[in-house]
């Protein structure tokens, strides 16, 4: 997982203010007891007693901030540590259930066939979770320069749809693609991260069937944008931001109907901003479903692509617009 955040800055800051409240307590005493004495300097002691307290109430509610940080983060680690504990339970316990049954009795060869393909999704499903898991051990890790070349978008974005495809057993069209050659700078297996949980998410929440839309195309700014988006039921906006969090996964853990671990759009996050580039989501206006967009720094093989295409209608949801929110940032 990600390193551990150093203690040297919350030590720090406590030190500073223990040092400044006794500092004003002393001092304040002191004048007191000697008031008239000092009545020349009032002013100045006064401006100075007056600055360190103000220094101890922002060093107060910098430590509030980062305890309802802290308190969150501990929420959103014992809800990852519920669904990595189901995640790594449920297929254990089915593949321990098809062995024994395999080992007991007398299967026939039609329903060893069904016992093998089981066994197989059991061990696809545990693969998958700790590649994600590795992939979040890896996202926070400095990339060696050496490693950083210009990536083909187009073979990758198409690698990462078949694979999503055939991950959730749905047609091959499920996922329509749009694309233009471009090339980006990065690492292949940091640009695959990224699209991957994207393509993966939009399939898992789109509709009961899904349609997936991958385009890209080269924007003003020299960016290569590349828009993903679903028909599932959208995410509500208030929540938007909310999503790219580590751990983060929408509605109550005992509740949800979608596997995942809260880590998928917070690798988008990490990856796309390591490589100087921005993601964002909203909805697709009158349409039911969710826009991510991801820019990237690159260049177009074909001049006349870039143009971007014709979007669908992009609007952030009404007052009057209620939809029951994803659990995004899954995959």
């Amino acid at each position: 997982m990600a390193h551990r955040r150093s203690l040297g800055w919350p030590i720090t800051l406590g030190t500073i203010m223990i040092v400044l409240l006794v500092t004003l307590i002393i001092g304040w005493v002191l004048i007191t007891v000697a008031a008239s004495t000092f009545a020349r300097y009032w002013w100045g002691v006064l401006a100075v007693g007056t600055t360190l307290l103000v220094l101890v109430l922002v060093g107060v509610v910098m430590y509030l901030i980062i305890s309802v940080k802290e308190i969150n983060l501990n929420k959103r680690q014992s809800n990852f540590i519920d669904s990595v504990t189901h995640e790594l339970k449920s297929p254990i316990a089915s593949l321990k259930l098809y062995l024994q049954t395999l080992s007991r009795r007398n299967v026939p060869e039609s329903q060893q066939a069904d016992f093998v393909r089981f066994m197989l999704d059991d061990v696809e499903r545990l693969d998958t979770l700790i590649n994600h898991m590795l992939d979040a051990a890896r996202v926070e890790q400095d990339t060696p320069i050496e490693e950083i070349s210009e990536v083909e978008l187009s073979p990758v974005l198409a690698a990462c749809a078949a694979t999503a495809c055939q991950r959730y057993r749905v047609k091959d069209d499920t996922v329509s693609l749009k694309l233009t050659p471009a090339r980006v700078r990065g690492r292949p297996i940091d640009i695959e991260m990224i699209f991957r949980n994207l393509i993966d998410n939009a399939i898992k929440y789109g509709g009961n069937e899904p349609e997936v839309s991958v385009e890209t195309w080269l924007n003003g700014r020299g960016m290569v944008v590349t828009r993903v988006s679903d028909n599932g039921p959208g995410i509500p906006e208030r929540l938007r931001r909310k999503i790219f969090g580590r751990f983060v996964r929408l509605g109550s853990e005992l509740e949800r109907s979608q596997k995942g671990t809260g880590l998928g759009l917070f690798i988008v996050r990490t990856q796309v901003k390591r490589l100087r580039g921005n993601v964002s989501v909203r909805s697709r206006g009158a349409k039911p479903g969710t826009v991510f967009e991801v820019e990237l720094p690159g260049v177009l093989d074909s001049p006349e692509a870039a143009t971007p295409p014709s979007a669908p209608t992009v609007a952030t949801l009404g007052p009057g617009q209620a939809v029951e929110p994803r659990q995004a940032g899954d995959a």
